[in-house]
């Protein structure tokens, strides 16, 4: 098969979709990997580093006209969508439920498309998903703790305070990977940190590990209320899979915070879980609203694209193996997980949470199979 690695060109996504040493792997096992100059050089790999793993080194337009299987990192842009074709394969972030103009371009194009972050394994967790949501929770405190600095807007408060000064309050919505990710960092520095969720087993292995480091709390909407008034730094990190995230924070709850808070929105790449939330990006990653700073980028792990290259491309490798090794319609026979990736196909969107999101028919993958 010929698979073609893109360079990405969303604004300060330095991410790549394969690693000289997998693109090694896959040459050894008889397919050809087409990359495009320089697309790996964000993360400190050069063209030839690639072309001494077995790739050639193409242009944008070359790589996607030749590629069977285009692999990448985040959902493709208008221009880049424009030269995909019906019948080829593309594997990287979609994100299509707040995205309905990429949808309608995806099904409109006939490309095949499967989404990372709706892969699901047979233990209902999304493996290619989780190393980004590890990476994003993890920045997020680490964000959040610069934009409380006065200098950044925030309220000139030290995350960890000092003996005799309170440290900061953090408040993290999801018991997930990405809040236990923000919950494990923001312990680490010293915060005083509650946790909320509706999984109440959830609840209870947090607390029997990290006992009364932390404070776990039943995600109702009297406590979410109560518990916004007393953050500094609110954590969103809802996920429903390739679905809308719900609105935890709604507008009415900004007047009621310290001033100077700092609210991040992890989850702002499924449309965010705060109602005041809108897309920012690395070159202006905030915007203050009733006195809350607002950090709503969406492309967190790009910010550290070395961590996230390795860390993501360790977890879709073994599918894009699968994927060259036996094509798609075995591939997804073979694997249940790469089959409820699949979003778009022969035309048709086949992810029913995006359905739901979009409120749009759609067919079940099972049925042209």
């Amino acid at each position: 098969m010929i698979i073609g690695v893109p360079k990405e060109i969303k604004n300060q996504e330095y991410r790549v979709g394969l690693t000289p040493n997998q693109t090694q792997s896959l040459v050894m096992q008889g397919h050809q990997v087409i990359v495009e100059s320089s697309a790996g050089i964000g993360i400190g790999m050069s063209d030839e580093d690639y072309q001494l793993s077995g790739a050639m080194i193409m242009s944008a337009s070359d790589v996607f006209n030749n590629a069977e299987l285009v692999v990448k990192v985040k959902e493709p842009q208008a221009n880049e969508i424009a030269m995909l074709r019906p019948g080829q394969l593309l594997f990287t972030y979609l994100h299509l439920a707040p995205d309905i103009e990429q949808t309608n371009l995806l099904i409109t194009s006939g490309v095949t498309a499967i989404a990372y972050e709706t892969v699901k394994n047979s233990y209902g967790a999304l493996p290619l998903l989780a190393p980004m949501s590890e990476v994003a929770g993890r920045l997020s405190i680490q964000a959040g703790a610069h934009y409380l600095e006065k200098t950044q807007g925030g309220s000139g408060s030290l995350i960890s305070g000092i003996p005799g000064v309170q440290a900061s309050q953090v408040l993290i919505l999801g018991a997930g990977i990405v809040g236990t990710n923000a919950m494990q960092l923001a312990i680490g520095l010293g915060a005083r940190v509650t946790i909320v969720d509706k999984n109440l087993q959830r609840l209870r292995e947090l607390d029997q590990v990290y006992g009364n480091r932390i404070q776990t709390l039943f995600a109702d909407e009297g406590t979410l209320a109560k518990l916004y008034t007393q953050a500094d730094l609110v954590i969103g990190a809802v996920l429903i899979p390739g679905g809308s995230a719900p609105k935890l924070l709604r507008h009415e709850h900004l007047k009621s915070m310290r001033q100077g808070s700092v609210v991040v929105d992890v989850a702002i790449d499924q449309g965010g879980c705060f109602e005041t939330s809108k897309s920012t990006c690395h070159d202006e990653p905030t915007y203050e609203l009733d006195g809350i700073i607002h950090y709503c980028v969406a492309n967190m792990p790009g910010a550290v694209p070395k961590t996230s290259t390795f860390g993501l491309t360790n977890a879709t490798f073994p599918y894009i193996e699968m994927l060259a090794n036996h094509g798609f319609q075995d591939a997804i026979q073979k694997s249940g997980a790469l089959r409820e990736g699949v979003s778009v196909y022969e035309h048709y969107l086949t992810c029913p949470a995006v359905s739901h999101s979009q409120q749009r028919p759609y067919k079940e993958i099972g049925s042209f199979l």
